[in-house]
C-alpha cells in the first residue's frame, strides 16, 4: 500500500457507521459498542481518529486523557494511578487492510499527540486469556510494557494493562 494514499484525520459523525462496523468486526477483541455510545465516547474522547484509503474508512482509534469521565474498567485503572496518561480504548483496523502498517499509524499519531501535549504516558491493554498474541508483539515494538492485570466485567477474559513513555 501506498503511504500516500493512507490519510489520518478527525473522526467525524459521518463516520459513525463505518467506525461501528469495524468495532462490530473485531468484537471478540472489544466491547460491543452502539451508535448512541459512540456519541458518548467521541464527546468524551481526547482522540478520535479514522484510517482512510480512497475516500474509505478502514480503521480507527478511539483514546482518553485522564479524568475524562470515562467509565472503562481498564481505563479507570489508569485513571487511579497516573496523573497524566492518553489511554487508547480501541484501535481497529479492516482484515482486508491489516498487514499495510496502518495500525502503525495511528499508534505514531497518538505517540506524537502525546509529545505535542508533553503527556509522559501512553497506556492500553490487550487480553491475556485468551492470547492474543499479535497484539502483545504490535505494542511490545511500541515500548508497551506490562505494568498490571485484571479481569473484566464485559467479558470472561483477563487483560494485561500497559503503559508505554513518551519521548517528551
Amino acid at each position: 500500500m501506498k503511504s500516500a494514499a493512507l490519510e489520518i484525520r478527525a473522526a467525524q459523525p459521518t463516520d459513525f457507521a463505518a467506525v461501528l462496523a469495524l468495532n462490530d468486526a473485531s468484537v471478540k477483541f472489544l466491547s460491543a459498542l452502539s451508535a448512541q455510545r459512540l456519541q458518548k465516547l467521541h464527546e468524551q474522547s481526547a482522540l478520535h481518529v479514522v484510517a482512510q484509503v480512497q475516500r474509505t474508512v478502514v480503521g480507527f482509534l478511539l483514546a482518553f486523557r485522564e479524568r475524562s469521565g470515562y467509565d472503562s474498567i481498564n481505563y479507570r485503572w489508569f485513571d487511579s494511578r497516573h496523573d497524566r496518561f492518553l489511554y487508547i480504548d480501541r484501535v481497529v483496523v479492516s482484515d482486508k487492510h491489516r498487514g499495510h502498517g496502518i495500525g502503525a499509524a495511528l499508534y505514531r499519531h497518538v505517540f506524537d499527540q502525546a509529545a505535542r501535549e508533553h503527556v509522559p504516558w501512553v497506556t492500553c491493554e490487550f487480553d491475556v486469556d485468551p492470547p492474543n498474541p499479535a497484539s502483545e508483539r504490535f505494542h511490545a515494538h511500541y515500548g508497551f510494557r506490562e505494568v498490571g492485570r485484571q479481569s473484566v466485567d464485559y467479558a470472561d477474559k483477563v487483560v494485561a494493562l500497559q503503559a508505554a513513555p513518551v519521548r517528551l
